[in-house]
């Protein structure tokens, strides 16, 4: 009994002892946990998530119905080529003439679809607003690199549209008988209803004489052309290529057509006294007055 009850008093003087030092010891708050939100984030969701940016609209990429592509028949327009996109071009123009032979001879021969022709690929390349380069070869081995840098274009205070147009032919891929050109190409846009152009061009080296043996050596045109819509995505073609001064052998170059636009190509169906589709080829003329040869140009714009 004695030793119980001095066991008991030990506690109950252990228990007054330490209870006071705990009534003593700070009570903190838990540690934050790592979800709790931060006061930051309430004022990082007050404020406007930053705007996209806003791409620049391009007008080139636009679809021009008074100049839907690059060329009339063979002659340039002054449409602009988009900075960055390409387009091509393929020109074909059949070897037998429209007027030989008899009626059914020639149907026989599919209108001269079957015999043989010139062929032309075409690729051209926006390097910058109102500034395009382009490569032209023929399947006679003829090769043209030209390059067009808009002036002025047509507005409500100018009426026309200025575009300086440069290019070299070479034969043999470029590797004999060179013929570089400059010219000016003019237009003037009626409205949405279709374009009219004047171009005169200098083009060097159109004889295919020695120098030393010819008295003209180079040639001067005035090349003058429509398009013309008639339907919302038709149009008639038309252009000639008058030599003025120099070299003019055979006749003068002049095409006519017409032309149906679907989306990004534009075909044509053409009618062409020659078969020139570069500069030089347009300067040394066509055939005769007399003959006339089918053929088609097809175009494709990559945008």
């Amino acid at each position: 009994m004695i030793r119980t009850t001095g066991l008991a008093a030990t506690l109950v003087l252990l228990t007054i002892a330490v209870t006071p030092t705990l009534a003593q010891t700070p009570v903190t708050d838990p540690p934050p946990t790592t979800n709790s939100p931060e006061p930051a984030a309430a004022d990082d969701a007050s404020q406007p998530a930053p705007a996209a940016p806003v791409e620049e609209d391009d007008p080139d990429l636009d679809v021009n119905p008074a100049q839907p592509d690059f060329t009339l028949a063979a002659l340039p327009t002054t449409l602009r080529m988009p900075q960055g996109k390409l387009a091509m071009r393929i020109t074909h123009r059949f070897a037998r003439p429209l007027g030989q032979g008899s009626f059914g001879n020639l149907a026989s021969d599919l209108f001269g679809l079957d015999a043989g022709g010139l062929i032309g690929l075409e690729l051209r390349y926006g390097i910058r607003r109102g500034s395009q380069v382009g490569i032209h070869r023929t399947s006679d081995r003829t090769i043209q690199f030209f390059g067009q840098q808009e002036i002025k274009a047509q507005s409500d205070s100018f009426p026309l549209g200025i575009a300086l147009m440069l290019t070299a032919d070479g034969t043999n891929n470029f590797r004999d008988s060179y013929s570089p050109g400059i010219g000016v190409v003019l237009s003037h846009e009626i409205g949405r209803v279709g374009a009219l152009y004047v171009e005169p061009i200098w083009v060097n080296n159109t004889n295919a004489l020695p120098g030393e043996l010819t008295d003209d050596n180079d040639t001067v045109i005035i090349g003058v052309g429509a398009r013309v819509r008639v339907r919302p995505t038709v149009y008639l073609v038309a252009e000639a290529a008058p030599r003025v001064s120099g070299y003019d052998p055979g006749a003068t170059h002049v095409s006519f057509g017409v032309e149906k636009r679907a989306g990004g190509h534009a075909f044509q169906l053409n009618f062409s006294n020659g078969f020139g589709t570069t500069m030089a080829q347009i300067a040394r003329g066509g055939t005769t007055r007399d003959d006339w040869y089918i053929g088609f140009n097809i175009s494709r714009k990559f945008w």
